[in-house]
């Protein structure tokens, strides 16, 4: 078993910086699940784990999403969020060079540099909600508001109906 301090990934570091309370939860994961896999997986409800999609803007400009795993991103809703006339999905072969996380791993905290990030409005329906720590096998669960403390969150309605 790996000693905490090698399972330590940018987002529990800065976490930790922060003096924000959280949960690391680690499981085996040789390759990336689905979230909903994921929530399955750790018991926890799909409405209440979020994943994290980066997205690039039209006018070039980079933008992370956070909306519940079982949930697809309504691109305009998005787009409207953030104050662009559109956005499309990161290709996945950019997201390790511009976050410095890999697909299934991405945390909104702890990037390369920090986005603009909105979360889905149903996050502040749940005292906790989880999403990736930084890396395959890695989740944190925490309050939403504790989140915003470490990453300015926008909310917004973000999911297709």
């Amino acid at each position: 078993m790996p000693k905490d301090h090698d399972r330590k990934t940018n987002a529990l570091r800065e976490l930790d910086a922060a003096r924000v309370p959280y949960e690391a939860r680690f499981f085996t994961c040789p390759e990336a699940l689905s979230g909903v896999e994921v929530a399955n997986l750790l018991g926890l409800d799909p409405d209440r784990v979020f994943k994290t999609l980066v997205t690039q803007a039209k006018s070039g400009g980079h933008y992370v999403f956070m909306i519940p795993v079982a949930c697809e991103l309504d691109l305009k809703k998005a787009a409207a969020a953030v104050g662009e006339k559109a956005v499309a999905m990161l290709p996945a072969r950019e997201l390790l060079p511009l976050t410095g996380y890999v697909h299934g791993g991405c945390s909104p905290i702890g990037m390369r540099r920090p986005f603009p990030t909105v979360i889905d409005e149903t996050a502040d329906l749940f005292d906790r909600i989880a999403f990736s720590g930084g890396r395959l096998g890695c989740q944190v669960e925490m309050a939403p508001d504790d989140l915003a403390r470490v990453v300015p969150l926008v909310r917004a309605d973000l999911t297709v109906a």
